[in-house]
């Protein structure tokens, strides 16, 4: 990397970053393929030991490339204003990837709750199918969404706490969000545990668990991206005028709080059939 001045200026005669060399990109693109491979054997031979080589992997490059992004963000001078803009652009963009990445579940699950006759093998054109027993949806479900809510509201504390150089509702508003992060997650599994239904049971089954599934992986995720949030929080990493990493996290949690709100109305309530009893 080149020298940084003493006095926190760029070291470049440009407002741009230019990256060190990283073994990082080559590693995780490998790591992504034994991974997705691996998935492969699982499938058709039952073999969990490159799935489980290409996770580590995976996992290995996401410490080691965050925390060379970690130590570029402390150096002064190379997160420039104009570096930080682009890391901001870079989010939103994330940001909507993911939105698209939901629509396509919401997308199957309406052509069938919409047009039940496309369902196969269904003895009426229904939905849910013939049969099909639902969750309550003001008993978990609504329960869940209440945490969620709650730490959306946590969260944006944390964030006005940074802002008005508050450190200590910062922490707190931190640990509280990936508390209730941490509490969604145990329900959501407990709901899975007690469902009247499996993934193999057909079309809805199906769909439900794809949609909320793949948002419980996102809360996970989101709540390790809070939760290293929080460590930076307690050693001082940010200040009012640069926060991007928690800010980019916070953005991230309000983008999984709106999405199981449409989960929420449009499977677990307008979506709901005979109600399954526990």
């Amino acid at each position: 990397m080149a020298s940084t001045s003493e006095t926190g200026h760029s070291p470049y005669k440009h407002p741009y970053h230019l990256v060190d060399p990283s073994p990082w990109p080559l590693v995780g693109a490998l790591a992504g393929g034994v991974l997705v491979t691996g998935i492969v054997f699982i499938g058709h031979y039952g073999s969990y030991w490159l799935a489980t080589l290409g996770l580590l992997g995976v996992l290995a490059t996401m410490v080691g490339w965050w925390r060379d992004v970690l130590k570029e963000s402390r150096t002064p001078g190379i997160h420039s204003p104009v570096v930080r803009l682009g890391l901001r652009y870079g989010m939103v963009l994330f940001i909507a990837s993911e939105v698209m990445f939901f629509v396509a579940f919401f997308w199957a699950y309406f052509h069938f709750a919409i047009y039940p006759e496309h369902v196969s093998g269904a003895a009426k054109a229904i939905w849910p199918p013939q049969g099909t027993l639902t969750f309550d949806p003001f008993h978990l479900p609504l329960l869940n969404t209440m945490i969620l809510l709650l730490s959306g509201c946590t969260v944006t504390w944390a964030h006005h706490s940074l802002l008005v150089g508050d450190r200590k509702g910062l922490v707190s508003g931190l640990a509280l969000t990936v508390f209730l992060g941490a509490f969604f997650t145990f329900f959501q599994v407990w709901e899975y545990v007690v469902a009247p239904f499996h993934f193999t049971g057909g079309v809805y089954p199906s769909t439900f668990f794809l949609a909320t599934g793949f948002h419980g992986f996102h809360v996970l995720v989101g709540t390790i991206f809070l939760a290293v949030c929080l460590v930076r929080a307690i050693k001082g990493h940010f200040t009012p005028e640069k926060h991007f990493g928690f800010e980019a996290a916070a953005w991230y949690w309000h983008f999984v709080d709106v999405v199981w709100l449409f989960l929420f109305v449009v499977i677990y309530w307008w979506g709901a059939g005979e109600i399954a009893h526990h």
